[in-house]
């Protein structure tokens, strides 16, 4: 494939691709910044760029193993330093560019599988085979719904595809090496984005392989096992060296015998445990926020143990519920393995963002293909395509390592991403030999892949099931809903920022009719509770409501907050946001006591110390104030609201000047309750 000639050379087809997708990629990203959703508002696109904006400020460590992989943080916060600013933009800009490439690798891998071989020399029909199915696997990457939001938004995923498929083409190119090249950057290549995205390891297998084919030709010999063992060691010192900058942090700085990131255990326990279902299915008393998720493990695991924990202890007591849970229940862990292969496969698209129906409503997102389609014809062609092309196993195995990257772990549609570019070249060189096969009227083989094609939608359509009951999980059906629901009632507080009223009633009332579909769904949750009690609460701030209005809202926030409370008495958005509410109606000692319960929940939140430092105040309570705002410091040290209450408490109180006479006795009345 090739364009027309410029100054007598022709334009290479690959240059064409990654123009067509970089063109379609920076129209998404331009509509994105014009959507309400391009700042990053919530879940993990806020926890990386909040992350790479501490890093920014000063913040490089808190001394602790990371609880999270650091590596997109830290390009986030070098992006943002070179921007001189926040600049979500360059961000989407750089994945842009990069997704495009995926494009462009598929194009080129399939020319590397499906290249003409000597016997088929005289046959015209092949010629053409490998560019055909290089540009139907490009245009279903360029055109793939979730490939177009997660190239836009602040999530590292783009650089794991198109490091793994870099990989994969290393691989099947790689005719013969040295010991050391290409083996050595590869691996750095590996390490360096296995601080983003750990799934990049099960590349490492696939490589192993080719270095072993590298030296096939050689006579065989201990001198070519010498050889092929040497490759290998360089391969994995380059993963080695490539992630280095994070498992010096962890081992020499917070003294911590940590890899990569102590998250691990918990992801492992969310996967592995008795309400598990394929998906990330929160346990009860964790968040389904990333940072949520990852203070709540730390706190339930120091509260179990009743000491404060270090990070990989946290991880290694999760890893143990996680271990023990399947041992006692090794049969139900079996079922759950199969659900979740099936749910690897299955069209339900499980994105624990939402961001692909945020965008989606905003019209961020022009119609495209969707995974159930992609998988259908993945699956029905790896059978024919196989037996065809032999070479075409790199890709199959390229797809099913990437499965079990995932399974010990749970689905989403962002982590099972990885496979979608194999699924396309298998699906379309399916395509290819069914168009062949009709061509050369082998009725037979149309019809198995015909018969294939119908088993494979048939599997991908079967709807997820709960694991006890065995019936549809409509469940799954409330979190497109209540995400939905909770980025609207943020963009409600920005249009209120932005004095636009008309804007703010839209935006909340959009989250009301999100959260009370997610609620019908699941009534039963404490953050979808939660998420409502905001809505009201952000409803009761309208500066345009009288009185009466204001507290009616206030009170069908605590009737929200309160069955929040009775589902997880100690989540610590419900217990904080209680205690605004009493702070508002000067009901101090109710306050503190939430607020306190908010800080015993959540002890790395700075906010809650401070909320405890500011009712104290009020109560003429300033030593403690000054205790709890120490706390807030220490967490925050250069937070502006804390520094300027410091001030405050540090004033001198003013001097209350003599009466000559008591003041007189308040008129009767009913008493204050």
């Amino acid at each position: 494939m090739s364009g027309p000639a410029v100054q007598g050379r022709r334009i290479p087809g690959g240059v064409w691709i990654f123009l067509l997708a970089f063109a379609v990629r920076l129209v998404v990203l331009t509509r994105l910044s014009n959507s309400l959703h391009f700042l990053p508002d919530g879940d993990d696109m806020k926890f990386y760029s909040d992350w790479a904006l501490r890093i920014d400020h000063g913040q490089l460590t808190d001394g602790k193993a990371f609880y999270g992989l650091p590596g997109y943080a830290y390009l986030l916060a070098l992006i943002f330093l070179l921007a001189g600013q926040f600049d979500p933009f360059t961000v989407g800009l750089l994945q842009s560019v990069v997704d495009a490439g995926i494009a462009v690798l598929l194009w080129k891998i399939s020319r590397e599988v499906f290249a003409v071989s000597d016997a088929e020399s005289e046959n015209v029909s092949p010629s053409r085979r490998p560019d055909f199915i290089g540009l139907g696997a490009a245009l279903a990457w360029i055109f793939f719904t979730p490939a177009q939001a997660f190239s836009a938004v602040t999530m590292p995923t783009v650089f794991l595809v198109f490091a793994y498929y870099l990989c994969v083409w290393f691989a099947l190119k790689t005719r013969s090496s040295s010991c050391w090249r290409p083996w050595i950057w590869i691996g750095l290549l590996i390490g360096v984005i296995a601080t983003m995205v750990a799934t990049i390891l099960f590349a490492i297998p696939l490589l192993i392989v080719a270095i072993y084919l590298s030296f096939a030709r050689e006579s065989s010999g201990p001198a070519r096992w010498a050889r092929i063992g040497t490759a290998a060691a360089v391969l994995i010192a380059g993963v080695f060296g490539g992630s280095s900058p994070v498992w010096i942090h962890n081992h020499f700085i917070a003294h911590e015998p940590v890899m990569l990131s102590a998250h691990v255990g918990i992801n492992f326990w969310i996967g592995n445990n008795p309400t598990s279902t394929g998906y990330p299915k929160m346990p009860p008393g964790i968040r389904a926020t990333q940072e949520g998720a990852l203070r709540d493990s730390i706190t339930l695991a120091e509260r179990v143990n009743g000491r404060p924990m270090k990070r990989w202890e946290v991880s290694k007591y999760w890893s143990a519920q996680a271990d023990a849970y399947i041992s006692a229940h090794r049969t139900a862990w079996m079922r759950l393995m199969v659900v979740k292969i099936k749910n690897f496969w299955n069209a339900y698209q499980y994105d624990d963002l939402s961001i692909i129906k945020l965008l989606r409503d905003d019209g961020v997102l022009p119609p495209g293909l969707k995974f159930g389609f992609i998988a259908a014809l993945g699956l029905a062609g790896m059978v024919p395509v196989l037996i065809r092309f032999r070479r075409s196993g790199w890709v199959l195995a390229a797809v099913l390592l990437h499965m079990c990257a995932i399974l010990p772990v749970f689905v989403t549609e962002r982590y099972r991403l990885a496979a979608v570019p194999g699924l396309m070249i298998l699906g379309v060189a399916g395509l290819w030999v069914f168009w062949d096969n009709c061509m050369q009227s082998r009725w037979k083989s149309v019809g198995i892949y015909l018969a294939l094609c119908a088993g494979a939608a048939w599997f991908v359509s079967i709807p997820p099931k709960d694991l006890v009951t065995g019936k549809p999980d409509i469940g799954l059906w409330s979190l497109d809903f209540y995400k939905a629901g909770i980025r609207a009632t943020t963009a409600s507080t920005l249009e209120l920022e932005r004095k636009n009223p008309d804007g703010a009633r839209e935006a909340i009332d959009r989250a009301q009719r999100n959260l009370e579909i997610a609620y019908s769904y699941v009534p039963n949750n404490a953050d979808i509770d939660f998420a409502l009690g905001n809505v009201w609460l952000t409803r009761a701030s309208f500066p345009w409501n009288d009185a009466r209005t204001k507290a009616a809202d206030e009170d069908l926030a605590r009737t929200c907050y309160g069955q929040a409370l009775q589902l997880n008495p100690y989540h610590p958005g419900t217990l904080n946001n209680w205690g605004v509410l009493e702070m508002e109606a000067k009901h101090w000692n109710q306050a503190e006591k939430y607020f306190l319960e908010a800080a015993r929940a959540e002890p790395d939140d700075a906010k809650a110390y401070y909320l405890i430092a500011r009712v104290r105040k009020e109560m003429g309570k300033i030593d403690g104030a000054k205790s709890a705002l120490h706390e807030a410091l220490r967490r925050k040290p250069k937070q502006r609201e804390f520094l300027e209450l410091e001030e405050q408490l540090a004033a001198p109180a003013p001097l209350t000047p003599p009466s000559a006479s008591p003041p007189p006795p308040p008129p009767p009345g009913p008493a204050v309750q």
